[in-house]
């Protein structure tokens, strides 16, 4: 039994086990949404524009992917099944990655320290410098309190 759970634990993770990239993002996007406690309208439009835009998406695929990422967040304990699969990406799309949660922050022209937070974590996790991160957080404030 010592060894069963040994093989387990100790087997690397397959690229088959790891969760679409969009649907790992957009679940992050999602949950960073909702830590504050309150999804305003603002977010959920920031949130559908981002992921239309790097992904190249209609209308309909982006709405599905929102609803797949809300199910997968929901049943989620943890970012490890969302951050995995992004440690993989190219370090251009994990900075493109924080870019957009970022831009669901300040949707609604607020910092909430919750949502702060969740940000350094996941840039964290994905291998985003606090150097990016920040530089990406000031550009990001910068654009969205220019265009009110």
């Amino acid at each position: 039994m010592f060894e069963a759970l040994t093989r387990l634990f100790s087997k690397p993770q397959s690229q088959t086990d790891l969760l679409d990239p969009q649907v790992a993002v957009a679940a992050l996007l999602v949950h960073l949404a909702a830590v504050d406690g309150a999804v305003k309208d603002d977010e959920k439009k920031a949130i559908r524009e981002v992921l239309g835009d790097y992904y190249s998406l209609n209308e309909a695929s982006v709405e599905k992917l929102v609803q797949e990422a809300s199910r997968r967040d929901a049943e989620s304990v943890d970012f490890y099944k969302f951050t995995s699969g992004i440690t993989h990406l190219p370090m251009d799309d994990r900075i493109e990655i924080i870019r957009m949660m970022w831009t669901v922050v300040f949707a609604d022209s607020k910092n909430h320290e919750l949502e702060d937070n969740l940000v350094w974590r996941i840039a964290e996790l994905i291998g985003v410098s606090s150097r990016d991160r920040t530089i990406l957080r000031n550009q990001v404030r910068q654009l969205s309190s220019s265009e009110e």
